[in-house]
């Protein structure tokens, strides 16, 4: 199937991740532009080296949740607002609610979902200016069925999902949609620690193994095509059958 895009410009939250990384070489070889945020210069660093291949057809830029001021900066260095975005971004905060910090905790959702809103926001009002737009949100299937110790992590994506379903809900009728995956055991990242430190985390999964960072790239490559146009305000499981089982 050829996949067809109206936009040009993405722009991919969270772009020094092996997912996002993906993500971005499949959108260059179908002619689009990406712009890749990073919070670290290991991050930049390892996006430019991943990437080098398509020198000059990627953009790179900080983005920081912890720091709100760097998505109004990410935005006013924009010589164009984006045609899609990809948010990949999360921080990493897990700990048994009972035992957790407080301080910490806060910090966690103001990064991770009022920070995420202002980055939405943006977005949004850059999208409305060309009276078409696309979010691709990437979840978890914690989001669904978190394990202990990830009631924080599942929390702030349910939180954003409800974000990303309601730019779908409000703005399609002026042409911005929106779509969340929820991958589950993902061999890479966080996902690839966690089945490293857990033997048989993926056993319970139907098709018994771990979703490959490629398989998830080439779903969000998907859902940002025109094909999947009437795609919206949805969220989409991508586990293999995990939480269809007991």
């Amino acid at each position: 199937m050829k996949l067809e895009f109206k936009g040009n410009r993405v722009l991919i939250a969270g772009g020094s991740c092996e997912m996002a990384l993906c993500v971005a070489g499949l959108l260059m070889g179908e002619g689009l532009h990406p712009l890749l945020t990073w919070r670290s210069e290991q991050g930049r660093g390892k996006i430019e080296d991943s990437l080098k291949q398509f020198e000059g057809r990627f953009d790179t830029a900080h983005m920081d949740f912890s720091i709100p001021e760097s998505v109004e900066r990410l935005f006013s260095q924009m010589e164009e607002g984006p045609d899609y975005l990809v948010d990949f971004a999360q921080g990493d905060y897990e700990s048994l609610v009972g035992s957790a910090d407080a301080v910490l905790t806060s910090r966690y959702f103001t990064e991770n979902v009022s920070t995420r809103a202002d980055l939405i926001r943006r977005a949004a009002r850059a999208m409305l200016k060309k009276r078409q737009g696309r979010m691709v949100f990437i979840s978890s299937a914690a989001a669904w069925r978190s394990n202990p110790g990830q009631g924080f992590y599942a929390a702030a994506k349910l939180a954003s999902e409800a974000l990303y379903r309601s730019v779908g809900v409000e703005m399609a009728g002026r042409g911005i949609t929106s779509v969340t995956l929820r991958p589950g055991y993902v061999d890479s990242g966080r996902g690839g620690r966690y089945i490293e430190a857990h033997d048989g985390a993926v056993a319970r999964t139907p098709i018994g193994r771990a979703i490959a960072p490629g398989e998830v790239a080439q779903a969000v490559l998907f859902f940002l095509s025109d094909s999947a146009a009437a795609f919206n305000a949805v969220e989409i499981c991508m586990d293999g059958g995990l939480t269809a089982v007991k």
